[in-house]
């Protein structure tokens, strides 16, 4: 077969074939007669962390919702379902899951995986949702592991980079639906964000902040505020009125138009703006599941810095504006709570991620990240697993402290290095 290539075309895969498995018994029949094989999602890593030197498991076909546990509100799906489908659902159902990622389009196995999050200071990534999983392991035997079993094996695997088996299925954590109004400001000055920054983003539910580092001011924020009983403004925990809300924010602006996060680009594939209510599956991304969410072909990066240190962490990055602006479509800001998964980026410490979407120059994309990851060095900047980074293995492996443990638990479920690939190999396996 030609090979493939990840969805924003800039990896071109290894694998020399393509498996589409109809059920789990025929995922456990094909992991345990395969060399090597690794499952592939909606392909939105930018990297080869999804890559095969065998096969590629794609779980397209696992893509169903099992069960509505009302009782101790949990959902149980199948790894290859995406959460704009699982949204409805559960909206439709009266339940919420706690938050979403700027796409919908994502799955929820292999955004758990990585690490990948949406944004808001109390909001924990995707994966802190998982209550239970079900993991095809190397000889095609089925391992459950769950919250519940009282050790530190779950923690490991949840974030488990695709080293420890296919996903077949996961459990999780939901709340009562609830409903969301987005506002979109323009034109934050920078100088607010020194004394204002932790004000900002604890303001609502989500914000996040987007900026082409071209001027001393922050290009957009948009504001997701969580409703209560019968509001239709914005967060009832915030003090700032409708109407005031609707004008300013800290110095910005209030869009009278709906705005895409990307200068010039219809706002037409975004989610609802303009303090217009609706259900938070709707809202808390940025994109509408209909559209294809791209600013065209497209890099991206993102780096966690500890939420303490952001403001001097966006300093640092405000110093490589010059070299930054004229390779970037846009940038954004987001925070994110800490949890306890093993291998994710929020690892024990509240975060914020700084998220570059590139245009597609990677030689001139390769050259300016070690100067940014040089800039943040000194915060201990841990990288996105699915995106772009230039960080050696030796300066990645000691931003975490559980990665020996981690070694182990690979090593149990995957003795032969079925699961492997060179991306594995290197940044985690190597010691």
């Amino acid at each position: 077969m030609s090979r493939s290539h990840n969805w924003a075309g800039n990896y071109t895969y290894n694998a020399t074939e393509l498996i589409e498995p109809e059920d789990v018994a025929q995922v456990r029949e094909r992991v345990a007669a395969s060399g090597r094989i690794k499952a592939l999602g909606t392909r939105h890593s930018f990297n080869g962390i999804a890559d095969s030197a065998g096969s590629h498991l794609s779980l397209a076909k696992l893509n169903r919702i099992l069960e509505l546990d009302r009782e101790n509100g949990r959902v149980t799906v199948e790894g290859g379902v995406r959460y704009g489908e699982l949204g409805h659902y559960l909206h439709d159902n009266g339940f919420a899951l706690p938050n979403l990622a700027s796409l919908p389009h994502i799955t929820v196995a292999g955004a758990c995986a990585t690490g990948t999050h949406g944004s808001g200071d109390r909001n924990g990534s995707l994966a802190t949702s998982v209550h239970a999983m079900e993991i095809v392991r190397a000889d095609g035997s089925l391992a459950s592991l769950s919250r519940d079993d009282g050790d530190e094996t779950f923690q490991g695997a949840v974030v488990g980079l695709g080293a420890l088996g296919v996903v077949t299925k996961l459990t999780l954590n939901v709340v009562p639906t609830f409903r969301v109004a987005q506002r979109v400001y323009e034109e934050l000055p920078l100088a607010r964000l020194e004394q204002g920054l932790d004000a900002i983003f604890s303001s609502a539910y989500s914000v996040s902040l987007f900026t082409d580092w071209k001027k001393d001011s922050i290009n957009q924020v948009w504001v997701k505020a969580r409703l209560t009983g019968g509001d239709s403004g914005p967060d009832s925990a915030s003090s700032v009125r409708a109407a005031e809300a609707e004008a300013e924010f800290h110095g910005a602006r209030g869009a009278r138009t709906r705005l895409h996060p990307v200068p010039g680009l219809s706002a037409d594939p975004c989610s609802e703006q303009l303090g217009v209510p609706g259900p938070w599956h709707e809202r808390l991304p940025h994109f509408r599941m209909d559209f294809t969410p791209s600013a065209g072909e497209e890099l991206q990066s993102e780096y966690f810095v500890p939420r303490e240190q952001a403001y001097a962490a966006l300093s640092a990055i405000y110093e490589l504006r010059e070299k930054i602006s004229p390779l970037l479509y846009i940038s954004e800001i987001r925070t994110i709570a800490e949890d306890n998964l093993w291998m994710s980026p929020c690892y024990k410490r509240n975060s914020a991620g700084i998220h570059f979407t590139w245009k597609p120059e990677w030689e001139k994309v390769r050259e300016v990240l070690p100067l940014i990851e040089r800039k943040l060095e000194p915060f201990e900047a841990r990288p996105h697993w699915g995106k772009l980074f230039a960080m050696p293995p030796g300066r990645v492996q000691p931003l975490y402290e559980k990665l020996p443990e981690f070694r182990r638990l690979v090593r149990e479920f995957d003795p032969a290095g079925k699961f492997r690939n060179a991306f594995l190999e290197e940044y985690i396996l190597k010691e």
